[in-house]
């Protein structure tokens, strides 16, 4: 996401996001025409790194575009149903 005067929003470090409990890494394209998205371990880079850092460095296998949008992967518990649980 860019701010004014062209510089990026910092996200969290991924010290800070494994931390909170996620080691893996939900990265989709920045084309929002795409949408692909792959999910990946983020134990390749060390804690200081921020997702921030990694977005640009990111090329869609799908359609080509370079830069991504990076999210932590949080787990969903899901009851024996298969569905998701609503707290």
């Amino acid at each position: 996401m860019a701010r004014a005067g062209g510089m990026r929003e910092q996200k969290i470090t991924l010290g800070e996001m494994r931390e909170s409990g996620p080691t893996r890494l939900l990265v989709y394209c920045a084309d929002y025409r795409c949408a692909h998205s792959v999910t990946i371990d983020a134990g390749q880079w060390p804690d200081d790194v921020r997702l921030s850092d990694l977005e640009p460095k990111f090329t869609c296998r799908a359609c080509g575009h370079r830069g991504a949008d990076v999210r932590p992967l949080f787990a969903v518990d899901k009851p024996a149903s298969g569905y998701p649980a609503h707290g």
